[in-house]
C-alpha cells in the first residue's frame, strides 16, 4: 500500500524533480525552462454544483499514449482508473492504497523519463513537435519549400499578392 509520503520521497528522489508549492504535484523543466508535470493529485468532484477538490488517494500519472493508458486500465480496475476529463490525455489515474510501493515507483519512473527533456541526456518521450528548420536538418535538406511546389502567390492574375490562406 503507496502513501503520499511515498509518493513526495519516490517523486523527489528523480532527477530534476520540482515539487508543487500548492499542492500534490511533481514535474521538471524541458529544455526551455517550462515545467512539464509528471504526476499530480486527481481534483475529484465530491459535490455537483462545487468545485473539485484534491484527492488524497488518488493521483493521475502520464503514461506514454493511448495504448500504454489501456494497458494499465486493463491490468487491475481497482487499482487503475480514468474519467472523461483524462479522454484522449495520456494519464491514467492510480488508487494509491491499492498499488505497491514497487508499482509506484515504477509508474513515476517511466513518467519521469517521458517528461525529462530529450536535449539534455538523450531521455524523455519524443514530442512530434519539431520545428521546420530542426527537422529539415535531421533529413538533411533545407527548410525551404521543395522545387516545383506551387507558391501562395497568384500568379495568374499577376499581383503577385499572397493568397489568403485556407
Amino acid at each position: 500500500m503507496a502513501t503520499q509520503a511515498d509518493l513526495r520521497r519516490i517523486a523527489l528522489a528523480l532527477p530534476g524533480t520540482l515539487a508543487s508549492t500548492t499542492g500534490v504535484a511533481f514535474s521538471v523543466r524541458d529544455h526551455k525552462g517550462k515545467e512539464r508535470g509528471y504526476a499530480w493529485s486527481w481534483k475529484e468532484r465530491v459535490d455537483p454544483k462545487k468545485a473539485r477538490v484534491p484527492s488524497a488517494t488518488v493521483i493521475a500519472v502520464r503514461v506514454d499514449g493511448e495504448a500504454a493508458k489501456q494497458a494499465l486500465l486493463s491490468v487491475d480496475a481497482a487499482k487503475f482508473f480514468t474519467e472523461p476529463h483524462y479522454n484522449g490525455y495520456p494519464a491514467v489515474l492510480v488508487r494509491l492504497p491499492a498499488v505497491s510501493v514497487a508499482e509506484l515507483r515504477a509508474l513515476l519512473t517511466e513518467a519521469h523519463r517521458l517528461m525529462w527533456p530529450r536535449e539534455s541526456t538523450g531521455r524523455g518521450a519524443k514530442s512530434g513537435k519539431t520545428s521546420g528548420a530542426r527537422s529539415a536538418a535531421k533529413r538533411g535538406t533545407k527548410s525551404a519549400a521543395k522545387p516545383g511546389a506551387k507558391s501562395r502567390t497568384r500568379a495568374a492574375s499577376g499581383t503577385g499578392r499572397r493568397s489568403p490562406r485556407r
